[in-house]
């Protein structure tokens, strides 16, 4: 297994600030080499004082796009919604000018939005600039869980599409979620750990190669695309 470069800060608020740093000068340098960047993010409370950060951050936001790395299948004001986080907490300030693309949609069920969703994904730049994803502590990442019927992990794991949707045994709602193909053609990848618990779920991934019982692996078990672990207790 690739070693990721692992990153430890005395706390929660250091790591925000340089993982926010870190990120703002990779989404300039996008604009600035290529004319446009793009970021994927994660949901849950742990990105939350990352997202403010980066709100204020001196970056040409209008030729930033910004999607999410899943979506739970409830309305976009919803307080389960990913993106209702998004729009509260990063496209603030000076970031409230970035072009913002939900995987919510019109359709009834995450099956049939699914495909819409990776169709409103190809005006994207090809490769995402930056992937910010959580790990749960049971290994799981964007919506890889590893209780998902084997079909639709596997799916979501190898699919060519950009966007697959799950149904999780062992959490709430239908998703959508970003594939494994789709993640590591970016051009780097953080993993935002925050807790005890997490050094030790890291840890425990870090020993074996298995993917379906802990679907992070699927992203430190690999070469083709960086990921560097910023943690902090």
């Amino acid at each position: 297994m690739k070693e990721a470069v692992f990153k430890s800060f005395d706390s929660a608020t250091q790591l925000a600030e340089k993982l926010a740093d870190k990120i703002a000068t990779l989404l300039q340098e996008g604009v600035d080499n290529r004319g446009k960047a793009s970021l994927v993010v994660s949901g849950g409370s742990t990105p939350v004082a990352l997202f403010k950060l980066l709100s204020n951050k001196n970056i040409d936001w209008q030729s930033v796009y910004i999607t999410l790395a899943d979506e739970r299948w409830v309305d976009a004001t919803d307080s389960a919604s990913n993106e209702a986080l998004v729009r509260e907490h990063l496209l603030q300030n000076k970031a409230a000018s970035a072009k913002f693309t939900g995987l919510k949609n019109m359709f009834a069920t995450a099956v049939e939005g699914a495909a819409l969703a990776s169709e409103k994904l190809e005006h994207f730049p090809d490769k995402f600039d930056v992937v910010i994803l959580g790990m749960g502590n049971d290994g799981h990442t964007c919506s890889w869980f590893p209780c998902a019927p084997s079909s639709e992990l596997e799916n979501a794991l190898t699919s060519e599409k950009t966007c697959v949707a799950v149904t999780p045994t062992s959490a709430p709602h239908e998703r959508i979620t970003l594939t494994k193909p789709r993640i590591l053609s970016s051009r780097q990848v953080f993993l935002h750990l925050v807790g005890e618990s997490k050094l030790d779920v890291y840890r425990q991934a870090q020993r074996s190669d298995d993917v379906s019982e802990m679907p992070i692996r699927a992203v430190l078990s690999q070469s083709q695309t960086p990921v560097d672990v910023y943690w902090s207790c």
